[in-house]
């Protein structure tokens, strides 16, 4: 495929944030009608991967990774960009912020997204993200992430056909702003990633067809329009509801209907206090809890620390985010330097 440049003077240098988002369960992770899982996710402040990227007469070169995985990382999507647009320039980047990977907030893919797109600014090009996430190798099961990155809000998205390249966005809804989530991190943990994670989804069983149209009824009938119409209650017993159904479903391949027993205890601490829509996002260990003001996340935040009492785990309130990542032209920085 041929990438057009832009007819607009590229910026030298770009500062571009994204945000992370909970997935908050799977459709039909068995695609019994044809399209393979389908996804519910929302994009959330507070945790976003944030970079700066110019290009450089130099090889590139990486700043603030937090792990050598992630500077990896980072190195490969550029070598992929590369290849595929054809293009011998290289990029310094340096890192600002990233969430911890592996947790559930789907930092991998938002991290390619934000090397992606600021690779294509600079050197001048327009591409959309459903393609850079094709080059980059991201979105291989939902598009929550993909979708969020450019629109933000609650995502639904159609899962995957035989034919499809990424599961299509069927449904984003601006979520309330007086909500808020708690969030429970393990940090002794990581979720399901790579290798181990293709493994246990392989030798999991077929899932129901008919819990399948459960939670699609679910979805369509009561989160969407709760969302819709800022009908916390309703909102708080679909989630729920659909963590049980599809954890459950999960629970072989991460011993339970969490990753981590201490964000479990701490949850379910939570719910017993107060009306809330708990669960844990993705293969964990970041476990949530929907409450429906600032006022009741710092009652949960309270309970939630009197009943875990666990050194390894961290805490903190998000609001959703109902917009997709953005970006601005910045001023060559030295490396460790804040672009903000």
């Amino acid at each position: 495929m041929e990438y057009e440049k832009t007819r607009l003077s590229p910026p030298r240098a770009i500062t571009l944030s994204a945000s992370a988002r909970l997935h908050l369960g799977f459709i039909d992770p068995n695609g019994s009608l044809g399209r393979s899982f389908g996804s519910v996710g929302l994009t959330i402040e507070n945790h976003d991967t944030r970079l700066t990227a110019k290009l450089t007469q130099h090889a590139t070169r990486i700043h603030g990774a937090t792990t050598p995985a992630q500077r990896d990382r980072i190195a490969t999507h550029v070598e992929q960009l590369q290849a595929a647009l054809k293009e011998p320039r290289h990029i310094d980047i340096e890192v600002h912020e990233t969430p911890r990977a592996h947790t559930g907030l789907g930092s991998g893919t938002q991290l390619a997204l934000a090397v992606g797109t600021a690779f294509a600014r600079i050197t001048g090009r327009h591409i959309e993200t459903a393609e850079l996430a094709h080059i980059t190798h991201r979105g291989a099961r939902s598009g929550i992430g993909i979708h969020g990155f450019d629109h933000g809000g609650l995502i639904v998205d159609g899962g995957r056909s035989s034919a499809s390249t990424l599961p299509p966005l069927i449904a984003r809804q601006p979520f309330p702003d007086a909500w808020r989530i708690l969030l429970i991190d393990d940090t002794s943990r990581e979720g399901l990633h790579g290798d181990a994670e293709k493994r246990e989804l392989a030798a999991l069983a077929p899932f129901p067809a008919s819990l399948a149209a459960h939670l699609a009824h679910r979805v369509l009938m009561q989160l969407l329009p709760a969302v819709a119409e800022s009908d916390f209650d309703t909102f708080a017993s679909a989630i729920t509801d659909m963590q049980q159904t599809i954890g459950e479903y999960f629970a072989p391949a991460q011993g339970g209907l969490f990753a981590s027993p201490a964000v479990a205890r701490a949850l379910e601490a939570v719910a017993a206090e107060q009306k809330a829509g708990v669960g844990q996002t993705s293969w964990g260990p970041v476990g949530f809890a929907f409450v429906a003001s600032a006022e009741h996340a710092e009652r949960a935040l309270e309970t939630a620390r009197k009943a875990a009492r666990h050194p390894s785990l961290t805490f903190s309130i998000a609001t959703a985010r109902n917009r997709g990542a953005t970006w601005r032209a910045a001023d060559h920085r030295q490396p460790g330097a804040d672009a903000a």
